[in-house]
């Protein structure tokens, strides 16, 4: 039988009952603790449900290990030792009031209260959304440094944890931001899917993501969900679908900041893919002229991130259309326009793949610049060599493809030599 502890008491009253509202507390609790004492050991300790369980039923037999004491000690405000004590039974006092009267309807007014309270309660406070809610925007700066491997844990745990909140009560204001929470935490996991070649897993994330979002009237995120599926199918080869699921989310919104991405990284690559120069251009134009309208940055905005695509990024897309066109003026042109802005970024990902697209337009010209071509995708995969992900190895693979009638060449044998052992490496094999 479950004995009443101070711990069980502090719980109940926080509304923290169930093992994913405590984890959530308790991980926040943690990275507090961690920081003000210099100490990064503790933010990565964790509470099984079955420890969580014990702790509730007060079966004890000695305290938690040191680690997970010190963080319940600073997130309950007592100490291990008497959270976990049974309390002695107190003195008997004077009897209690009579039950307060009840009201014409025959319901106790205290009760009424009581119930009122309850239902604006829940096990999401405004704490544990705001450190949810900052969690993902870690994982979305973090990104590029880290890759899709490094950060699909976290990101999956997070998403367990709000699947896990959503299943409770919360008040409608808190269960919209758990519904936000949820469909982008959903997207990134999409998003990571595709830069690991794990399709059909990016659209299963992308549809959830889209349902949450469309549930609650977030435009933006359900266009983004839309964006990242396109970018699914592009990859997967399926350039009519792509540019469909593209277009059909530009429909529903032909303002939104969020089309930028769309017209630029939707339909503009996939139409070019598909042979429709036309509309690829017209999609690209449009795409740079929604960003003078709504003032983008200049720079290169992170490729994971929800908000709207910055002009570089919207001109690395055209450059990957251009390519797909034969179209090498355009490619050039457009790749020296950027080239600072790409160069000074942090991402060494569009570093690489513009690299690639220019190596490919050099192998396209009239006169063909061989050497300089593969000098360009060698550098493409040493610059993402601990981080590698899947456009960059679809595009490194192509350009060897293009180097073939070449294959005889120096360059070329030493190019081929560097593409191996790069996809030799685990995380590359991970996605072949």
């Amino acid at each position: 039988m479950s004995r009443t502890t101070l711990f069980r008491q502090l719980v109940q009253q926080r509304h923290l009952t169930t093992h994913a509202s405590f984890s959530a507390q308790f991980a926040r609790s943690a990275h507090e603790l961690a920081e003000r004492e210099g100490d990064p050991r503790l933010a990565r300790v964790e509470i099984s449900s079955r420890q969580f369980d014990r702790w509730m039923g007060g079966e004890l037999r000695t305290l938690p290990r040191p680690d997970p004491c010190r963080i319940l000690e600073h997130m309950l405000g007592h100490p291990a030792a008497r959270l976990f004590s049974v309390p002695a039974k107190p003195p008997a006092g004077p009897s209690p009031p009579p039950s307060a009267p009840t009201g014409s309807g025959g319901e106790n007014p205290l009760d009424i209260v009581a119930r009122a309270r309850q239902l604006v309660s829940g096990n999401a406070d405004d704490a544990t959304l705001a450190f949810v809610g900052s969690s993902l925007e870690q994982v979305v700066n973090r990104y590029e440094q880290d890759g899709p491997l490094g950060l699909h844990a976290q990101a999956s745990s997070l998403r367990g944890l709000l699947h896990a909140l959503l299943e409770g009560r919360q008040p409608p204001a808190a269960r919209q931001e758990l519904f936000r929470l949820t469909a982008r935490a959903a997207g990134l996991l999409g998003y990571m899917s595709v830069n690991t070649g794990k399709f059909a897993l990016a659209e299963a994330y992308c549809t959830e993501a889209q349902e949450l979002s469309q549930a609650i009237g977030d435009q933006d995120t359900e266009l983004w969900a839309c964006g990242t599926r396109s970018l699914a199918l592009y990859y997967d080869g399926r350039y009519a679908e792509a540019d469909a699921c593209a277009a059909a989310a530009a429909d529903r919104a032909p303002r939104s900041e969020q089309l930028i991405r769309l017209l630029a990284n939707g339909r503009a690559r996939a139409l070019a893919k598909i042979g429709d120069a036309e509309g690829a251009r017209r999609a690209i134009g449009q795409a740079l002229a929604l960003s003078d309208m709504h003032d983008v940055p200049q720079g290169i905005t992170p490729c994971i991130s929800f908000e709207p695509y910055g002009n570089a990024r919207t001109l690395a897309n055209a450059v990957t259309a251009h390519v797909a066109l034969g179209s090498i003026d355009h490619v050039l042109r457009n790749a020296a326009a950027i080239d600072d802005l790409v160069e000074s970024s942090d991402s060494a990902w569009s570093r690489s793949l513009v690299r690639l697209d220019v190596a490919s337009a050099l192998l396209q010209q009239p006169s063909p610049d061989l050497e300089q071509a593969l000098t360009l995708g060698t550098e493409a995969l040493r610059l993402c060599g601990d981080t590698p992900i899947r456009s960059v190895l679809q595009r490194s693979r192509d350009l060897r493809d293009q180097a073939q009638q070449w294959r005889t060449h120096p360059a070329a044998r030493e190019y081929e030599e560097e593409l191996r052992a790069w996809r030799s490496q685990p995380a590359a094999l991970a996605m072949s």
